[in-house]
């Protein structure tokens, strides 16, 4: 039986009882008497204490533990927060040829944001990729390629601005949530590492910065082989949660220092294949009913979309009739359950409305 927590209310009431009953001739009830303040000092006293205990009783489960003692618990098993990471990629500087870009110069984002490069480069023809990293982690120091940025401090012969080159600046992660942390921890309670299983594989893959979901296919490319596929959901939507080739690097590199010496592992992001919606005759067809008919149907896709699997039709409905405000609707696009290939991975596209 499940113990239920005593008001405020009934501890007063307890002490008030309880000093009637030893004091006859007095009456604890009487207001601002010693003996009515001293019962409303103790249930408060009381109250403090089984609120304690209440939040101490929430420590001893990992599942239901906060930050310090959630923390705590992934010591105990091995299972740490994963840190922010910032992002890398190359910078596109133009200037005089010859002319050297040392290591460690800054350059700076319109935002403010900062990179440093990691490495001297010299412009070649005029112009120069130099490697840079961000100075401060966090999934916000990603950004496309094209994007403007500017030397903190002169360079000889070294144009004041440059432009993020191809591939754009990637790999950049926020710290690891405690939602995030405690998924990971109860997986490794509940499926302990079996020397190579199937789950060990999904855990050394989401143990890496970055990294929100990950599948394993065991002999898909033959026998000994596993192939370990991944995304970044906190990348954005659509196509933006697939993984770079920098990114499938660091999975690769992180699972080859753990996987058993036997197995050839190759990780590999997903291909994206955007799922494209038609409805016709929301009601009503409010800009607020279709953004929340959009967010369950991205719900839907983080929820069920996996490398080679379907998504059921019936879900699909059931997600757009989720949507608050949504009354009526009908469904044109898709008509059939959607199933990908092998590698092939349902992402969000665009939504027609008519």
């Amino acid at each position: 039986m499940p113990f239920a927590r005593p008001t405020l209310r009934t501890l007063i009431d307890r002490a008030i009882a309880d000093i009637n009953a030893r004091l006859p001739d007095a009456d604890a009830r009487l207001p601002f008497s010693n003996l009515n303040v001293l019962s409303y000092v103790i249930g408060g006293a009381t109250h403090g204490l089984y609120g304690f205990l209440d939040w101490i009783a929430r420590q001893v489960f990992p599942d239901s533990a906060e930050e310090e003692y959630l923390q705590r618990w992934g010591t105990i098993w091995g299972v740490t927060r994963k840190a922010a990471a910032p992002a890398t990629g190359s910078v596109t500087l133009t200037g005089t040829a010859g002319a050297m870009v040392p290591t460690g110069t800054l350059l700076q984002r319109p935002d403010g944001q900062q990179y440093q490069t990691t490495a001297d480069a010299t412009l070649a023809g005029g112009s120069v990729n130099a490697a840079v990293v961000a100075v401060t982690a966090g999934e916000a120091s990603s950004c496309d390629a094209g994007v403007s940025l500017s030397l903190v401090s002169p360079v000889a012969g070294v144009n004041s601005s440059g432009v993020v080159a191809s591939g754009g600046l990637t790999g950049g992660a926020d710290i690891e949530t405690d939602d995030a942390l405690r998924a990971r921890l109860l997986a490794r309670i509940q499926q302990p590492p079996h020397g190579g299983s199937a789950n060990d594989y999904v855990t050394w893959a989401l143990e890496v910065a970055g990294v929100t979901r990950a599948w394993v296919y065991p002999q898909e490319l033959g026998l000994g082989t596993v192939t370990v596929r991944f995304v970044r959901d906190n990348d954005g939507t659509g196509a933006d949660i697939i993984p770079g080739a920098a990114e499938v690097a660091a999975v690769q590199a992180y699972i080859d220092a753990r996987r058993p010496v036997t197995a050839d592992v190759t990780v590999v992001a997903p291909n994206p294949v955007p799922l494209n919606f038609q409805i016709q005759g929301l009601t009503p067809n409010t800009a607020a009913v279709q953004s929340a008919v959009q967010t369950e149907l991205q719900d839907l896709l983080l929820r069920e979309a996996v490398p080679g699997g379907t998504i059921l039709l019936s879900h699909i409905r059931a997600a757009i009739s989720a949507a608050a405000g949504e009354t009526d609707y009908m469904l044109l696009s898709p008509s059939a359950n959607v199933t990908n290939t092998t590698g092939n991975m349902s992402t969000m596209g665009t939504i027609t409305w008519s």
